[in-house]
């Protein structure tokens, strides 16, 4: 295998050699890993996996609702295909343990359209990321937030998002 689509959700049960495998998988062997929406609620209990995601999940204080998703870099292969700007509904997730100093955004939630008086918003700096990209050791990681509702999944753009993301990991044209 070249890469892992992740949709992995909670303490899932991993033995000690499977989580060291799956680090070297990427972090050694230069594979990718591809994680979608629930990813960043995985293995709480494992710090070294969070690392390699770039974030952990910390609530989603808007539940289930329209926002407005601005695409910061449009160039990506993952994310050309998409406007500037769009309206998704989705479980729209912050995250915490996550730094832009070790990520490159792809997108993030329009902070100036969302109720940042929402009793579970922890954020303070506004940055609601909603996909990006980084390296962990030799291989290539992304993660986006997007993917609850099930017809979302039925969308184009979100599969040719997670398609692109996937080809990229792998470094594929």
């Amino acid at each position: 295998f070249d890469a892992i689509f992740f949709f992995g959700v909670r303490e899932i049960d991993l033995e000690a050699q499977q989580r060291a495998d799956l680090l070297s998988f990427v972090r050694d062997d230069g594979k990718g890993f591809v994680a979608t929406h629930a990813a960043s609620t995985a293995f709480f209990s494992w710090p070294e996996f969070g690392r390699m995601l770039g974030g952990r999940f910390d609530e989603h204080p808007w539940g289930i609702s329209e926002a407005t998703v601005l695409v910061e870099n449009r160039t990506a292969p993952m994310s050309r295909h998409l406007p500037a700007a769009f309206a998704v509904t989705d479980e729209h997730y912050q995250l915490k343990d996550f730094s832009r100093s070790d990520v490159n955004v792809i997108a993030r939630l329009d902070a100036a359209k969302l109720d940042l008086q929402a009793p579970l918003v922890h954020r303070s700096d506004r940055d609601f990321v909603v996909a990006y990209t980084k390296t962990y050791g030799n291989g290539r990681v992304f993660y986006s937030t997007l993917g609850h509702p099930r017809e979302l999944w039925d969308t184009e753009w979100l599969q040719k998002m997670y398609f692109e993301a996937l080809k990229w990991s792998m470094r594929l044209p």
